[in-house]
């Protein structure tokens, strides 16, 4: 398993960042609104961090950057624009409901 998969499973809601990301942290604000408590790994920060981001890089299917990239449940839900999508369209809080992130709302 590496390590992308193991710390993505690990919380209801994981957010890979940079500790230099503005998107990064809109991202991060919004759940902490909506009152999710996610993990946060700044890759910049991490010991295996250019691995996690090969391998995020990997499963976006595109090249650096790769963050924020967003896990709900344990699945690669995406960066900043699908978050704000699923939000817009109504769909991002039955999706942290559904992943145990939110219990009330």
């Amino acid at each position: 398993m590496d390590q992308v998969t193991k710390l993505a499973s690990e919380r209801a809601v994981v957010v890979f960042t940079s500790s230099r990301c503005s998107m990064c942290d809109s991202v991060k604000f919004l759940l902490r609104d909506l009152g999710v408590h996610a993990a946060v790994y700044e890759l910049d920060k991490e010991q295996r961090g250019r691995e996690m981001e090969s391998e995020l890089a990997r499963r976006l299917g595109r090249g650096p950057p790769v963050v924020p990239a967003v896990f709900i449940g344990g699945n690669l839900i995406g960066g900043t624009n699908r978050v704000m999508a699923l939000h817009l369209a109504g769909e991002l809080v039955p999706m942290l409901k559904n992943a145990g992130a939110l219990w009330l709302q």
